[in-house]
């Protein structure tokens, strides 16, 4: 078994997730997106948007400034000349992914989230599950707030005996959209619109029939084409499947020579390469990292590859966080050297640093020129006037100077 250093590691990954492959030099194209999505596979979606929507900001960090509608029409329009590209579902966790992997999704392969604990709720209320599929089947895309008055509307209409609570109406819409019975049709203001999936997904697509162990290895080997250079945990944390299938599905990409057992120095467990990835001599570049990025959100990948301990402190109360609230870290030729936390002013228009920090022993008078014309890259992008930065951190003064802009 061959052994290698966490560096030759993280620079596999780093060319693995898109990080080697250049910027374009014009406008992004609906090419250079799929590009990105050959790459990391999915996008994870979140709620939060005090700088920018998890599920763009990716996209952001490997193409630099593009038109986030491109990514919209990916993944919530379609028409014959523009297929649509991708399906929300829970992955990762909720997620946007290539249609085409919709199959593996719904394998089996996957074990059930948080929706199984609404099994009771749906065997109490059967006649609702009917009721809501009903109304989007009529009304669809359909926001739940909709569902819920259509449903409410029709049980004042046959009287008695046929009332549900509005939250057992979102429960149940959640729980079709888990088990994959629902979709996302389309999104207003972030809103998630349902629809049935027989009408989003492609029906060459829906009726393709995957075994669990099929699904499993077409996932694992996802996996590590994202990923590179990989332990086992890794590989199934990705899309978030069971200890089982997962070492199963690697024993047999092992066996069939698309993942190759390594040793990276330093590891505890045996790690896999797949046989596709490509190792560079050096990873040079500039990119700020949402939290939500496949870069970093394993938390403990990121510390075992970069040295790097990182936590979101969103839910952490305000004076006991230790770096901020929605804090992005900085890569720059192939090493996490900075973090900042970012908040776009929309009302200002103003992109705002509230904290600034390096981390120890980085070369400071390299990383804060970088790090400015990132800062600005990006303030450009989401259609901010500038870069205004706060008093937290030690590269928080030297950094204002640079940008222009800073704050008392």
């Amino acid at each position: 078994m061959q052994t290698i250093s966490v560096s030759t590691a993280r620079k596999t990954f780093l060319a693995a997730q898109g990080f080697t492959d250049p910027r374009p030099s014009g406008v992004p194209s609906r090419q250079h997106l799929k590009r990105v999505l050959s790459r990391v596979q999915l996008l994870q979606l979140d709620s939060v948007n005090v700088a920018v929507r998890a599920h763009y900001m990716p996209v952001f960090s490997r193409l630099g400034s593009y038109d986030p509608a491109m990514l919209d029409a990916a993944a919530w329009a379609n028409s014959a000349r523009r297929p649509r590209m991708l399906v929300e579902t829970w992955a990762h966790e909720a997620s946007l992914l290539p249609i085409e992997d919709w199959p593996l999704i719904r394998s089996g392969a996957k074990r059930d989230g948080w929706w199984r604990h609404y099994g009771p709720l749906i065997e109490k209320s059967p006649g609702l599950v009917d009721e809501i599929l009903s109304v989007v089947k009529e009304l669809g895309p359909i926001g739940a707030g909709g569902i819920e008055r259509a449903v409410e509307a029709d049980a004042q209409r046959r009287g008695p005996g046929s009332w549900w609570e509005r939250s057992e109406v979102k429960r149940v819409c959640e729980y079709l959209f888990g088990i994959g019975q629902l979709t996302t049709g389309t999104r207003r203001s972030f809103e998630r619109l349902y629809d049935l999936t027989e009408r989003v997904v492609p029906p060459e697509i829906l009726s393709r029939s995957v075994s669990a162990e099929e699904g499993a290895r077409g996932l694992i080997s996802r996996s590590a084409r994202a990923l590179g250079v990989a332990t086992e945990t890794d590989l199934r944390d990705y899309y978030r499947l069971g200890p089982a299938p997962a070492r199963q599905a690697v024993a047999e990409l092992v066996e069939a020579g698309e993942l190759e057992p390594v040793t990276v120095r330093g590891w505890k467990q045996v790690a896999y390469r797949h046989t596709a990835a490509r190792t560079p001599r050096s990873v040079s570049g500039r990119a700020l990292l949402c939290p939500f990025d496949p870069l970093i959100w394993e938390r403990a990948r990121t510390e075992r590859l970069f040295g790097f301990h990182y936590r979101i402190e969103i839910y952490v109360p305000e004076p006991k966080r230790v770096y901020g609230y929605y804090v992005f870290p900085f890569l720059l030729d192939g090493e996490l050297v900075a973090r900042v936390d970012l908040k776009a002013d929309r009302v200002a228009g103003v992109l705002r640093v509230q904290g600034a920090f390096a981390e120890e022993g980085v070369d400071v008078a390299r990383v804060l020129p970088e790090l400015a014309a990132e800062l600005r890259h990006m303030a450009e992008w989401l259609g901010l006037s500038g870069v205004v930065v706060g008093e937290r951190g030690e590269l928080a003064a030297p950094l204002g100077k640079l940008v222009g802009s800073t704050t008392i």
